[in-house]
């Protein structure tokens, strides 16, 4: 992007954004790279050409803009995880009962249906309710590592 520099504009987070999945993670049916949104070719604001999905981990792990493609053998840090260690986790998002430092993930608010502002709001599940992703951590403190 023209004028970018190393962090995106007031600090944050290092560009580019890095996210990791484990192999198990990324080969899941599931996991899915997406060209397209409701039948039409991903628009640039959903991440054109291509993005990753991962529902059961939705606004964490579903990155726009791939630009590499790395294997590694170790786990790798990520972009929220450098920034806020203390609160961003590498399994974070799929444990409802385990609160973020800042807000609680016991419950969230369904747009479909109802008012962007309503009040109405449902016990979030584990793992969003993808119960066929709960293999990939089975014998796993997701306490610990939430």
């Amino acid at each position: 992007m023209p004028g970018q520099k190393n962090r995106f504009a007031g600090g944050g987070i290092d560009y580019p954004y890095v996210e990791g999945l484990r192999i198990d993670e990324a080969v899941h049916p599931l996991t899915l790279l997406s060209v397209g949104l409701y039948g039409k070719t991903l628009p640039p604001q959903n991440g054109a050409p291509i993005r990753l999905v991962v529902p059961w981990k939705y606004g964490f792990k579903s990155i726009k803009s791939i630009t590499r493609i790395r294997l590694t053998d170790k786990r790798p840090p990520t972009s929220w995880n450098r920034l806020a260690p203390n609160e961003y986790g590498f399994y974070a998002n799929v444990n409802p009962s385990v609160d973020h430092p800042r807000w609680s993930q016991a419950s969230e608010r369904r747009i479909s249906g109802a008012s962007l502002f309503s009040r109405n709001r449902i016990d979030t599940q584990m793992f969003n309710g993808y119960e066929e992703v709960a293999p990939l951590y089975d014998g796993m403190n997701l306490r610990k590592n939430f």
